[in-house]
C-alpha cells in the first residue's frame, strides 16, 4: 500500500480550517464534532463509505503520529495504511459511547508502531509514547497536542523555531527572547503568532479528539 499517502494530504488541503471561529449550532455545538460522531457512528456501523470517511478525516494525524514513532516517511505510510485495514476489520470493537474515534484509531497506531519495529528486529526509536488505554481522550489530546507540537517545530525555519523553544521549552518572556536573539519585540511576537495560527491549523486538520 506504499504511496497511496497522497490521499491523505488532499485531505489536508479540502477538509482544512477556514480563517474565523469554527461554526456551532444553535446550542452552541461544534459542527465539526458534530460531524465527525456522525462518520464513527456511520463506521461503527459499518456503511458503506465509512471508512473512507475516516481515511480521510483521521489519517493526517495517524500519519504523523506513524512518521514520529517510525523515523521516516516510507514506514509511516505502510504503518497509516495497516492501522486503517485493522480498524476496519476489528470495527465491532470499537464502541462511539466508550470514546471517540480518533483515540481508538491511535490505540491501534501505538501498537501497529511497536509491530513495526518487532518485525525488522530492532529497538524503537525515542519518542513520545501515546497511552496503552485508547479510550481516555483527554489523556490521548494531551499526548497528541506535544507530538504536534514538536513535529511542527521540526519543520519551521530559523529563528521561529528557536522563539517558540526558548518561549514554550524554557518559559522566556516574549522580550526576554527578543533581548537574547537581538531581534525587535515585534518581530519576535509576529513570528510566535504565526507560528501558533499554523499549529492551531495541524491541531484542526489532523482531527485531534476534542
Amino acid at each position: 500500500m506504499r504511496g497511496s499517502y497522497s490521499t491523505t494530504r488532499e485531505a489536508q488541503s479540502t477538509h482544512g480550517p477556514k480563517c474565523g471561529p469554527e461554526p456551532t449550532t444553535a446550542r452552541g455545538e461544534s459542527v465539526r464534532s458534530l460531524a465527525d460522531a456522525d462518520i464513527a457512528a456511520s463506521f461503527a456501523r459499518g456503511e458503506d463509505n465509512s471508512l473512507h470517511e475516516v481515511y480521510v478525516r483521521w489519517s493526517p494525524l495517524v500519519y504523523t503520529i506513524a512518521r514520529r514513532g517510525c523515523g521516516n516517511d516510507a514506514d509511516a505510510a505502510d504503518v497509516t495504511q495497516t492501522v486503517f485495514v485493522a480498524a476496519w476489520q476489528g470495527r465491532q470493537g470499537f464502541d462511539p459511547g466508550a470514546g471517540s474515534l480518533p483515540s481508538w484509531l491511535l490505540g491501534i497506531t501505538r501498537r501497529k508502531i511497536a509491530d513495526h519495529w518487532r518485525q525488522v528486529g530492532r529497538t524503537p526509536r525515542p519518542s513520545e509514547e501515546l497511552p496503552d488505554d485508547p479510550q481516555h481522550d483527554a489523556q490521548v489530546e494531551t499526548t497528541v497536542e506535544r507530538v504536534l507540537l514538536a513535529d511542527e517545530l521540526e519543520r519551521l525555519g530559523e529563528p521561529q523555531r528557536r522563539i517558540l523553544e526558548l518561549c514554550f521549552f524554557q518559559d522566556m518572556t516574549h522580550s526576554q527572547v527578543a533581548s537574547l536573539l537581538g531581534l525587535p519585540l515585534g518581530t519576535v511576537k509576529s513570528h510566535i503568532r504565526r507560528s501558533l495560527g499554523r499549529l492551531r491549523e495541524r491541531l484542526e486538520v489532523d482531527g485531534v479528539p476534542r
